[in-house]
């Protein structure tokens, strides 16, 4: 896109990079520093735009006037839960079981800052799991190591064959900056073939999931 501003992405995630890559924006990578805690008696929506916002500030103290961050977090919520990025392999099977049968909620918040202004938002998606096999599980961790991943899961890993996962609104967006072929792009597989075919119904954004509503990014950084 045609963006005024030279802009920074404050990420360590790969998925975040892919997309913005392949939505065509033109940013330099700077890892945000400190960790991401945050106080337990937080709502849990609010969890994300708050994490979103600390990793920009982080390095806010290197910015140019000319320059604009970019910093996101993700977050899976089950039952008012918040399901981090799992600790260890047994963390990551008990979350997807977890999940197994059930809806959650993934808000992915971004906050975009510079030296005058600041502009943070979120996007919100229902995903429905079909019922899990204990050995899909195991599987799935095995093979695809999903350890950075809040909820143990990869949205791109784990779609039906066939299936659309996106939104009318994402769909129209990718055709307007000629980048339809996109959602083929994100889809992944292991040397040991698919991943888990665990999402039976995505209401909202797909790439809310993946963590990054490219759209929303595009459409505010338009009018930042």
């Amino acid at each position: 896109m045609n963006f005024k501003h030279r802009l920074i992405l404050a990420s360590n995630s790969p998925r975040r990079q892919f997309l913005m890559k392949e939505a065509g924006f033109d940013f330099t990578l700077d890892k945000p520093e400190g960790d991401e805690s945050f106080s337990p008696s937080m709502p849990v929506n609010e969890v994300p735009g708050f994490l979103a916002e600390k990793k920009a500030q982080s390095i806010a103290h290197k910015l140019r006037e000319d320059e604009v961050i970019l910093a996101s977090d993700t977050v899976v919520i089950l039952d008012g839960q918040i399901l981090n990025k799992p600790k260890d392999r047994v963390d990551a099977i008990a979350m997807l079981t977890q999940l197994s049968g059930k809806t959650h909620t993934v808000i992915t918040a971004v906050c975009l800052l510079s030296k005058t202004k600041k502009d943070c938002f979120d996007d919100s998606t229902k995903v429905t799991f079909k019922k899990l096999r204990e050995e899909e599980i195991v599987h799935y961790v095995d093979h695809f190591q999903p350890f950075d991943k809040a909820g143990a899961y990869g949205a791109q890993d784990c779609l039906p064959a066939g299936m659309n996962p996106c939104s009318q609104e994402e769909l129209d967006f990718l055709k307007s900056i000629k980048r339809s072929d996109l959602v083929n792009k994100t889809l992944t597989k292991s040397q040991s073939g698919i991943g888990m075919v665990a999402i039976d119904k995505i209401e909202g954004s797909y790439f809310t999931v993946m963590g990054l509503p490219v759209h929303r990014v595009y459409s505010h950084l338009q009018q930042f």
